[in-house]
């Protein structure tokens, strides 16, 4: 069974991607050039890895294709070889020095295709005193201050899944990094490696704060400031029904908006004086335990208050605005995220579902020209 594709859509369309299998951050950066319209061929080993769900379910694997090449076996590394020779990028997750021992690393690559970007994407880099060692999101954004930037004082930092690590600092990075050098060796002939560390992209994201910080106007411990929850008008509150409403009330025609419509009198000295943050927080909660989380959405619809619900992830497809814009959508009957950005002259779409490991070995061995990806019995004559 091989996977339906419609024509090319979006501005990586002739973009060819190899992506080694793994999980997390890799498989969501293949997907994001995927979504952009890339070609994206997944080399799936036999059997796994996965999340430990149906891969029917695997969203990050959409817009894919797959094929399975046990690397281990004597013809694997030159499967994947041959895959790299036809390709513009290769992106892998290993820990540093297994692609190397796999036989599929940059020099290995280089040889047979000397414009081929290499993406490499790990959580500590490929050199530094921790760079062989194992890590999960949560303990590779811990070292980089972003952990402990958010949360009450007396309380510990809040694990904020996995987004802030994998896929702000870890995933988006690699793209960012991979676009950059493809535009190089377009106009060069010459590829590159590609090291994109979770800890160097997470802790480019605390740019801003660290100015902040150097001007003195970021406090170095959490709840007290502007941004971290210390500032009243900066934050959630909980409302009469165990819902939740945002406040980014900052600036001073948004806080006075926010001070009437939530019914409170004049509080304007309280927008700048840290020293009455904590009474006007308590002013702030007590009015909106007050009424329900939809009759506060109803009181601040339309306004520039700057307050918004907090929804779960199976609400959050039918907020109107949301909606009206298609930010997610249903594939196969998975609700999903849209492909994001959005481009005029080359719209991108969900074009295909989960790849299944190993279901387009045939057609990836037709169109990028490499026999060799399929057993004996079935190459081409």
């Amino acid at each position: 069974m091989t996977t339906a594709r419609t024509p090319g859509h979006g501005p990586l369309t002739g973009v060819r991607v190899v992506e080694l299998a793994g999980i997390g951050p890799g498989p969501f950066a293949a997907m994001l050039l995927a979504d952009l319209g890339a070609d994206v061929v997944r080399v799936d080993r036999p059997g796994g890895p996965g999340l430990g769900i149906d891969p029917a379910y695997d969203v990050t694997n959409r817009n894919k294709r797959s094929v399975v090449v046990d690397l281990k076996a004597p013809d694997g590394p030159g499967r994947v070889l041959a895959l790299a020779a036809r390709a513009d990028v290769l992106v892998e997750g290993y820990r540093p020095g297994v692609a190397e021992r796999l036989g599929v690393g940059p020099a290995d690559c280089h040889a047979r295709n000397p414009r081929l970007v290499y993406g490499r994407m790990t959580g500590w880099g490929q050199d530094g005193p921790l760079a062989h060692r194992a890590g999960h999101d949560i303990a590779y954004i811990a070292p980089t201050g972003a952990l402990g930037l958010t949360g009450g004082p007396d309380r510990p930092p809040p694990a904020p899944a996995n987004l802030l690590g994998d896929y702000a600092g870890g995933a988006l990075y690699l793209v960012v990094g991979v676009l950059a050098a493809l535009h190089h060796a377009r106009a060069t002939g010459t590829g590159q490696v590609v090291d994109a560390a979770i800890v160097d992209g997470t802790a480019h994201l605390t740019a801003m704060i660290h100015g902040m910080l150097a001007a003195g106007s970021w406090q170095d411990r959490r709840g007290a400031n502007l941004l971290d929850g210390g500032c009243a008008y900066y934050g959630t509150y909980e409302t009469a029904d165990g819902g939740y409403m945002a406040v980014g009330a900052l600036e001073p025609r948004f806080y006075e908006e926010f001070l009437t419509l939530l019914g409170l009198g004049d509080r304007s000295a309280a927008r700048t004086d840290v020293a009455l943050w904590d009474d006007l927080r308590e002013e702030i909660a007590a009015r909106f335990k007050s009424r329900t989380r939809d009759e506060w959405t109803a009181v601040f619809d339309g306004s520039d208050a700057c307050v918004a619900p907090v929804l779960s992830l199976r609400e959050a497809p039918h907020h109107p605005h949301l909606a009206a814009r298609g930010t997610f959508t249903d594939h196969g009957g998975i609700t999903q995220p849209a492909p994001a950005p959005r481009f005029s002259a080359t719209p991108t779409s969900v074009r295909t579902g989960p790849a299944r490991p190993g279901a387009d070995t045939a057609d990836v061995a037709r169109e990028w020209d490499v026999p060799g990806l399929l057993p004996p019995s079935r190459t081409p004559q």
